[in-house]
This record gives C-alpha cells, sequence and structure tokens, in this order.
C-alpha cells in the first residue's frame, strides 16, 4: 500500500510561498556534500532544484551533481527527504548535446531533437522521448526542461542550430514532435517544459554570452509549436527566452517583457499554467540587470518560477538573496501579494498534477 501524498502547507508565510517559486542548481553529488541545499530546502523553502553533470564556473570542468544512476536517485531522495512540500526535479535533457544524463555515467544513448526531425516518424519520437523519461523517472527526476520548439530557423544560430537541437525548421512538423515527446514523458509520470518563448530559433546570438536581439529575424511562425501544444493540453510548463525583440516590447527582453510574457503568451495564446524563466544568471539578464531589477521584474511580467542554475557563476546564497529581494518588494507594495500567491497556486496544481501532493 502506497503512502498517502504530502498536503501543501494550508496558511504558508509570505516567504514559504515565495520560496516555492525558485528552481535552484547546487553543488554537490552525495548527501554529506548537500549541507547548503539542504538549508535552502528546509529554512527557506525552495521549491524546485536542477541537476547539471559538469562545473562550469570559471572553466572548471569537475563533476556537478552527476555521477551515475543509483548515486542520482540517492541524492534527489536525501533531498526529498528534507522538503516540506516535495520538490520539483530538473534537469535538461533534450538528447544529444545537451543531455546531463550521459552513457559515460551509465545512462542510456540519447539523440538530438534535429536527428529525431532528421527521422521524422512520430512513433521513433515518441519511443526515444520514453525511453528518456523513463530513465528520469527511475533516478528521481520528475521535470524535464524539454522539449526545445524553437525553430530550425538560421543555420548560423549557435545555441540552437549549433547544437542541434531543433526538431524542423517546419514549425507544424516542431509540433508533431514536441506533441509525442510531451506524451511519452507524461506516460511515465515526469512533465515537461517547451522552450523558449517566443522563441529562440532564428537567433544569430546565444543569450547565455548577452543580449540577443531578433527584431530582424523572428517570425510569427515561431510561436506555432507553442499555440500547437498549448491547444492540445500539452503544455507543462513554459520556459522564457531572454531574447530582444522589440516588435514584441522595445523596452525589455521577453523574459522581464509584460507583453510578451502576460500580455502575448498568457492572454493571446491562453496559456494558464506554469511560465519558468531560463536561467537568470544568463549573460542577457546578469550584465544588463542585477538581481534587485530582474528578479522583480519577472515575477511582475508574469513569470511564475526563477531558475537561477548557479552553474555560470555561483553564489551559495543564491536562494536566500532572492527570496528576501521578492520579500522586500511585496513589503514595499512594488509586487502586490496576490502576483505572488497567482505563481504559488499555479505550482501547486503543478505538483499535484504529478502526484507530488494531495
Amino acid at each position: 500500500m502506497s503512502s498517502p501524498l504530502p498536503s501543501a502547507p494550508l496558511a504558508p508565510t509570505l516567504r514559504e510561498k515565495i520560496g516555492q517559486l525558485l528552481n535552484v542548481g547546487f553543488r554537490g553529488c552525495h548527501p554529506t556534500e548537500t549541507d547548503l541545499i539542504v538549508r535552502d530546502i528546509t529554512l527557506h523553502g525552495v521549491g524546485g532544484v536542477i541537476l547539471f553533470d559538469q562545473e562550469m564556473v570559471d572553466g572548471s570542468a569537475g563533476r556537478r551533481n552527476i555521477e551515475s544512476p543509483s548515486q542520482v536517485k540517492t541524492l534527489l531522495a536525501h533531498l526529498q527527504s528534507h522538503a516540506r512540500i516535495p520538490l520539483l526535479t530538473s534537469i535538461d535533457q533534450e538528447g544529444g548535446r545537451v543531455n546531463r544524463l550521459k552513457a559515460v555515467y551509465g545512462f542510456p544513448e540519447s539523440i538530438s531533437h534535429e536527428e529525431l526531425g532528421r527521422i521524422d516518424q512520430p512513433a521513433e519520437t515518441y519511443r526515444r522521448a520514453a525511453q528518456m523519461a523513463q530513465t528520469l523517472a527511475e533516478a528521481g527526476l520528475n521535470l524535464n526542461l524539454a522539449p526545445v520548439v524553437d525553430l530550425d530557423a538560421n543555420p548560423d544560430n549557435p545555441i540552437i542550430k549549433g547544437k542541434r537541437r531543433a526538431f524542423s525548421a517546419d514549425p507544424e512538423a516542431v509540433a508533431r514532435h514536441a506533441a509525442e515527446f510531451v506524451r511519452a514523458h507524461r506516460d511515465h509520470g515526469v512533465l515537461t517544459c517547451a522552450k523558449h518563448f517566443p522563441g529562440h530559433g532564428s537567433a544569430m546570438g546565444d543569450t547565455h554570452l548577452g543580449l540577443v536581439n531578433v527584431t530582424h529575424t523572428w517570425t510569427e511562425k515561431e510561436l506555432v509549436p507553442f499555440q500547437r501544444l498549448i491547444a492540445a493540453g500539452l503544455c507543462d510548463m513554459i520556459m522564457s527566452a531572454h531574447v530582444f525583440n522589440a516588435k514584441l516590447d522595445p523596452d525589455h527582453p521577453a523574459t522581464l517583457s509584460p507583453t510578451v510574457i502576460t500580455g502575448l503568451l498568457r492572454g493571446r495564446l491562453g496559456y494558464d499554467g506554469v511560465i519558468t524563466s531560463d536561467d537568470m544568471e544568463m549573460k542577457a539578464i546578469s550584465s544588463h540587470y542585477g538581481l534587485e531589477k530582474s528578479v522583480p521584474a519577472a515575477l511582475m511580467a508574469g513569470i511564475d518560477v526563477l531558475c537561477f542554475g548557479n552553474n555560470l557563476s555561483y553564489d551559495p546564497d543564491i536562494a536566500p538573496k532572492a527570496i528576501s529581494i521578492i520579500e522586500r518588494a511585496v513589503i514595499a507594495g512594488r509586487i502586490p501579494e496576490a502576483r505572488i500567491d497567482i505563481s504559488y497556486r499555479r505550482i501547486l496544481a503543478l505538483k499535484r498534477r504529478a502526484r507530488l501532493i494531495a
């Protein structure tokens, strides 16, 4: 007989609600190495964690969170045991080059979205994604930050085309394969995240490295895969892009734009699920906006989950810092508490759908 699912607190404090809005990266492969993230989970109520295989700070190539299937399972079980509200445990496991659970660590081989698109057999996409989802579920991961639904729109795009992350240049083909990817994960109890809204495929640059302007390359057809998945009820979560598009907002990158996130994605496309930011430490945001500006701005734009991979730069106190910034903004009246409540409820609804809470 299975244990009853935990319930969310009946009267959460403001800080407890804010903590659920964070998805945080951390250092450590083994329970004895996780004191800081356990502190963030127990004292600060962080709602999610994101795993990486390699350290990226200062050019280091050291191991981050992943050594083997059994090690990842033990690590995540340890973190979950400290969470009052069970964690969203996430990873970028797209396949191909964006692949944290590599064969060298004992996980199954995977192929890229581009290769699946070239094969162009939705049943094969489902089969490959089902194998991937089973691997994630067995390791204790409940959220795959995939599929990529950007279009293969620019042969010189370094981060989408350059890493073979797009299924196709045809938005309808992207939508077909993405739908099978999502269904396969759902059939194994794993949530997914369509990315990067409103479209990164036509970009000439990489938002990891700086601000990327897609004003003159972006087209409306980049919205089509998102529209199709939303209409089919196949979006557990959508990730924003840090791209700047003056056609949509002349003043803000998408992640910080109420026009793009609330007006376009929620209003015009009718999406009412969880929206996560891409990593807030990517240079497109961090080089132009400090935490004090970017964190409240993202929430006021309509972002529900703030992702701090804590791997492009490393700050052991990023979670309490972000929570304090949001708390002060609420107390000062710059963010209505009702805005926090909306995101908190969306995140709890997602956790219920994943059968993490009652």
